[in-house]
C-alpha cells in the first residue's frame, strides 16, 4: 500500500484522510520512510523536517474542520524561507541562512492544512535549467537515472516523481517549474506574475521570477494554486467553444520527432472533442534570450553583490562567471531589454484577441543525459540548459500563466509533455482547459519503476 499511497494524487489521499482510512501522521510516516531510503538516490532534499511535520499530521488528526489541503505533505525549493531552517540556495554561500519567519506561500500552504517535510535541491541559485548541482548532488530523471531531472527546481520534480511527497514548490524564471515537471511527467503550472507573493523568497530575477507548484495532475495544480492564491478554481467550461492558438514559427521548429507527434495527436483529439485549432502570429523570438539574460544577471548580481567579496569563492565557477559578466552590463542594455519585454508582452495579448488558450510542446527534447553540455536534435545543435527552457522562458517575460503536462511516452522510455498558455489573470480558465484535457483525452505517463534503488 505505501507505494500506491506515495504515488497518489491530492484528492485520493483526502479522500482517504476524510475517511480515516489512513491518518495524517500515518500518511506523512509513509513519505518520511521513503525519503530515508530514496533520497540518496534521488537527491530531491537538502534539509528535512520530519519530526515538526509528525507533530503538525498529529495535531491535525484530531481536527474535524478539514482545510483544502489539510494532512497533504509537501516541500519547497530551497529559495523559499522556512522558519528556524536554513535557506541555502543549493549553495555553500548561505550555509549559515537560518530564516527567521516563513515565506508568504509557505504560510499560506501551512494554513491550508499542508504538512511540510523539508527543502528540496536545485540548480544554485536557480541558475540553470540542468538541475545539476556539484555540493548537494545532481538529481537524476525517475525514469532513467543516467537523465536528468531537470532544472532549476530539480528537487522539487525528483521529490515528486520518486514519491517523496505529494506536491512540491518552485521557482519559475524561464521554465523552472514547468520543464523539470514535463521530463518527469508531471503537471508545472506557473501562475500570472505577481499573482503569488515572492515575498521571503531568495529572489534571481525580480522581473522574471514567479512561484510555481509541481504536482502529479492537473486537479492537484488546481488545489495547490487554491491554497496558495486563496480563490478556487471553478469554471464551466467546455471543449466545444475553446479556440486554440498554434504559433506559426519558433515553437515547433528545431524539435524531437516524436513529441511534434505528440502534440498534433493531442490537436487532433482536441478538434474531435469539439475545439478550433487556430494559427496565431507571435513576436519575433530572434533575440528573446539576450534580452532574458539582459535582464536575469543584472538583477541577480544586485541580490548577491554583497557576498561575492567575502563569499565570492564559495559560488560555482559558472555562477561566479555570470555574475562577472552582469558587471559588463549597462544600464542602457537592461533598459533596452526591458522595453522588448514589454513589447513582447502587448503583442502576445494580441494574440488572445483571437484564442482562448496557446498551445506549445513543453520542450523541444526528452530529459538530456547527465553530463551533456549540448543537445542535437538533427543538425541543430544547442546547450542542454537552453533546449530544456527554450518553449518556456518567453512566458516569464510576458508575464503570461502557464501550465505543462504530460502528453505520452517517448520510445525511449521518457515523458513527453505539452504547454498551455492563458490570458494575464486567467489562470483559473486556463487550469480549467487543462483539467477538460487531462480528464476527457486521458493523457497521462506510467508511473516510474523505482524497484531496486532502495
Amino acid at each position: 500500500m505505501n507505494e500506491s499511497t506515495a504515488f497518489s494524487n491530492i484528492k485520493t489521499l483526502r479522500g482517504l484522510l476524510d475517511s480515516g482510512e489512513i491518518l495524517a501522521v500515518e500518511l506523512t510516516q509513509i513519505f518520511a520512510e521513503r525519503i530515508n531510503c530514496l533520497n540518496q538516490t534521488s537527491k530531491a532534499f537538502i534539509s528535512l523536517d520530519i519530526d515538526n511535520a509528525l507533530k503538525q499530521a498529529e495535531q491535525l488528526d484530531h481536527l474535524s474542520n478539514r482545510k483544502i489541503l489539510a494532512g497533504i505533505p509537501y516541500a519547497c525549493k530551497d529559495l523559499f524561507d522556512v522558519e528556524g531552517i536554513a535557506t541555502t540556495g543549493g549553495s555553500r554561500v548561505l550555509h549559515d541562512n537560518v530564516a527567521t519567519q516563513d515565506a508568504d506561500c509557505i504560510t499560506q500552504m501551512n494554513n491550508a492544512g499542508a504538512i511540510f517535510l523539508g527543502k528540496n535541491n536545485l540548480h544554485e541559485f536557480a541558475y540553470g535549467a540542468t538541475g545539476e548541482n556539484a555540493v548537494y548532488g545532481t538529481p537524476p530523471n525517475p525514469y532513467d537515472q543516467t537523465r536528468l531531472a531537470g532544472g532549476s527546481s530539480s528537487g522539487s520534480a525528483a521529490a515528486v516523481a520518486y514519491g517523496l511527497c505529494s506536491t512540491a514548490l518552485g521557482t519559475d524564471t524561464g521554465g523552472s517549474v514547468r520543464a523539470p515537471a514535463a521530463l518527469c511527467g508531471l503537471v508545472g503550472f506557473k501562475p500570472t506574475y505577481g499573482r503569488i507573493s515572492t515575498e521571503g523568497v531568495i529572489p534571481y530575477s525580480w522581473a522574471l521570477d514567479h512561484i510555481g507548484g509541481i504536482t502529479r495532475c492537473v486537479a492537484d495544480a488546481a488545489l495547490v494554486f487554491s491554497a496558495l492564491d486563496g480563490q478556487r478554481v471553478d469554471k464551466a467550461l467546455n471543449l466545444k467553444n475553446l479556440t486554440v492558438g498554434i504559433p506559426e514559427t519558433f515553437f515547433f521548429e528545431n524539435a524531437d520527432s516524436e513529441i511534434l507527434t505528440s502534440i498534433e495527436q493531442l490537436m487532433q483529439l482536441l478538434t474531435q472533442a469539439g475545439a478550433t485549432m487556430k494559427k496565431v502570429a507571435m513576436p519575433s523570438m530572434e533575440y528573446t534570450r539576450t534580452v532574458s539574460l539582459t535582464v536575469q544577471m543584472p538583477e541577480a548580481l544586485s541580490y548577491h553583490s554583497r557576498y561575492l567579496e567575502s563569499r565570492g569563492e564559495l559560488y560555482s565557477p559558472d555562477f561566479r562567471a555570470g555574475l562577472a559578466l552582469a558587471q559588463n552590463l549597462l544600464a542602457e542594455h537592461y533598459v533596452r531589454a526591458k522595453r522588448f519585454i514589454e513589447t513582447y508582452r502587448r503583442d502576445t495579448n494580441r494574440a488572445f484577441a483571437e484564442v482562448d488558450v496557446l498551445l506549445t510542446p513543453a520542450t523541444p527534447t526528452i530529459a538530456p543525459k547527465i553530463g551533456v553540455t549540448e543537445v542535437s536534435i538533427g543538425s541543430y545543435s544547442e546547450p542542454a540548459g537552453n533546449a530544456i527552457t527554450r518553449y518556456t522562458s518567453f512566458f516569464n517575460m510576458t508575464g503570461h500563466p502557464a501550465i505543462t503536462f504530460p502528453c505520452g511516452m517517448h520510445t525511449e522510455g521518457l515523458p513527453m509533455a505539452a504547454q498551455l498558455i492563458g490570458r494575464h489573470y486567467g489562470d483559473e480558465a486556463l487550469l480549467c482547459v487543462a483539467q477538460l484535457i487531462e480528464s476527457a483525452l486521458g493523457f497521462c505517463v506510467p508511473e516510474p519503476d523505482l524497484s531496486g534503488l532502495d
